[in-house]
């Protein structure tokens, strides 16, 4: 089975790391490290889980992550 994608970026607004799950509206978590908001969302998308199972169908992984290279030139 595949997994739902974890985003995990540094916002400096919030002075720490944010994960989000792309697929699971609003499931989304902070840490101070890339870590601790990567196994706070994993608890979040667990909770999230468990109520859509009672609420309503669960959501299928979807999201596909696009890479873009970047070559930057001095000008």
């Amino acid at each position: 089975m595949q997994d739902y994608h974890i985003n995990i970026f540094y916002s400096n607004e919030d002075e720490g790391y944010i994960a989000d799950i792309p697929d699971l509206q609003h499931c989304c978590a902070f840490g101070d490290t890339p870590q601790q908001a990567l196994q706070e969302v994993l608890e979040a998308k667990k909770i999230f889980l468990e109520s859509a199972k009672k609420n309503y169908k669960l959501p299928l992984p979807q999201y596909k992550p696009l890479i873009y290279q970047a070559n930057l030139r001095e000008a």
